[in-house]
């Protein structure tokens, strides 16, 4: 189903409408006409207060298609006039239109209308089940976004994370947890220990850290903790974890080439052969000002990102020589200990004239923004680059970095999305976070990888503790 999207559900009495929508939706976003009836007459069954409820009815599917929220419709929708109305109003919102055809014998529909406490009226019923016949073979015709044909009703039940191994996923996706924000209270250490513990039992095949030296507007207040990564990599190299470790990304104007080759290599060595190297130009001002960092040109700043990689794999080499390349020399490359295996160096950014050339020469791995709407048009440069460089999608790795809020649940999702959006509104936060069930994100990494990806990493928007990263599991 599209979501967010107009739901419109059709379907005699006692047909399961209701059922069906309260096991998918949340309460708020299921309008009833029953429930209504009860708001301004005696109760559901109140027929006299039909019409004050369908006025009433259209007013709240107005708002909230004018929002662009999910709005599901749960009437008889046996009015043709009155659906196709629905429709043209949620086109006219910008937002899909849906209908779900509950598709139940007429005799289950008596069946269970015998058993309610104000049954419908039998010739009613009757009337209802012949006329939702009919409109079965019409609504495919009435132009619909989406038309979905349920037969039984009984509602599905959520799915439960279940561990996997780490590595690949059955789609053939490695999907790594990238921590942003650290709200580790008194004990950072136990905090991190515990994070990283967590992360290895949910099946996440890897840990990386940001980068930065003060926290940055689009995760939390500058004031809340960001650490140095390669020292909180360190502790976490030291835990009986089977995780990939590494940055996503280190600025190369942080520390110097041979700094950043130095830190790698031992956190791989520590590791026995589990680190990354995720690296970028850095863009952010502020914090070099404030840490009297030298903050050049996005010319030089990439030209640093080139010469950092060429040193990282001129001091990662077998022997002591002196090193001479295209824009770096060392008089000799004398780094202990090497890593204990080639230390997958992965450029993130997605300029597209100048940092995905790079990632095209120089990288093992590109990490793009997980978009799946721009995403074809960056992986096409990025194929032209590679292409000039003599190169190949299989000499390099495609990863991405998505910033998902996932809930327990639908209702879960939509607290965390009141709860993070700030002055957002919440349809645009939710469908830019694609809030949803852990098993809805694994459903879109899925399609992540029929355009070519080989890893998510996976920045969960306003992760706090251990039981929330074990109930990712369903992501992995």
């Amino acid at each position: 189903m599209p979501d967010p999207a107009l739901v419109v559900l059709m379907g005699a009495a006692a047909s399961g409408k209701s059922t069906w929508a309260s096991g998918r939706y949340r309460r708020v976003e299921v309008v009833s006409s029953d429930d209504l009836r009860g708001v301004v007459g005696s109760g559901p069954a109140d027929l006299d207060a039909s019409g004050d409820a369908f006025d009433l009815l259209e007013r709240i599917v107005a708002a909230r298609l004018s929002r662009g929220l999910t709005t599901v419709v749960d009437t008889l929708g046996l009015d043709a006039d009155r659906r196709l109305a629905w429709r043209d109003a949620a086109r006219a919102a910008g937002l899909p239109a849906a209908i779900v055809v509950l598709d139940t014998p007429g005799e289950e529909c008596r069946r269970r209308n015998a058993l309610r406490d104000r049954p419908v009226p039998a010739p009613v019923l009757a009337e209802q089940v012949r006329r939702a016949a009919a409109a079965r073979t019409t609504v495919v015709a009435e132009g619909w976004d989406h038309v979905e044909v349920v037969s039984g009703v009984a509602p599905e039940e959520p799915a439960v994370p279940t561990r996997s191994e780490t590595g690949p996923t059955e789609q053939g996706l490695k999907v790594v947890l990238q921590l942003s924000r650290f709200p580790w209270g008194e004990d950072p250490g136990t905090w991190m220990r515990e994070m990283a513990f967590a992360a290895d039992e949910a099946g996440f095949a890897g840990l990386a850290l940001m980068d930065h030296l003060i926290q940055i507007p689009q995760v939390d207040s500058a004031w809340q903790p960001i650490p140095e990564p390669w020292v909180t990599l360190g502790l976490v190299a030291g835990l009986d974890t089977r995780l990939e470790l590494g940055t996503l990304c280190t600025p190369v104007t942080f520390r110097p080439a041979g700094v950043t080759a130095k830190a790698a290599a031992t956190l791989d060595a520590l590791t026995g052969g589990r680190a990354f190297l995720g690296i970028g130009a850095g863009w952010w001002e502020r914090e070099h000002a404030a840490y009297a960092l030298p903050f050049p040109s996005a010319r030089d700043r990439l030209d640093l990102l080139e010469t950092t990689i060429e040193t990282c794999r001129a001091l990662w080499a077998p022997g002591t020589k002196a090193y001479v390349g295209e824009r770096v020399q060392l008089p000799e490359t004398t780094s202990y200990p090497r890593p204990a295996h080639e230390v997958p160096v992965i450029v993130g950014g997605s300029g597209e004239r100048r940092t995905l050339e790079i990632a095209a020469r120089l990288g093992d791995g590109c990490n793009l923004p997980s978009d799946a709407e721009s995403l074809p048009h960056r992986l096409a440069v990025l194929d032209r680059h590679l292409a000039r460089a003599g190169r190949t999608r299989d000499d390099i790795a495609i990863t991405v970095l998505d910033l998902p809020v996932v809930g327990r649940d639908r209702e879960d999702a939509w607290a965390r999305v009141e709860r993070l959006r700030g002055r957002t509104p919440a349809a645009a936060f939710a469908r830019r976070t694609h809030a949803g069930t852990a098993d809805g994100h694994r459903r879109r990494y899925e399609e992540l990888r029929e355009l070519g990806v080989g890893t998510v990493f996976v920045g969960v928007r306003g992760l706090e503790s251990p039981d929330e990263v074990h109930a990712l599991a369903g992501l992995t």
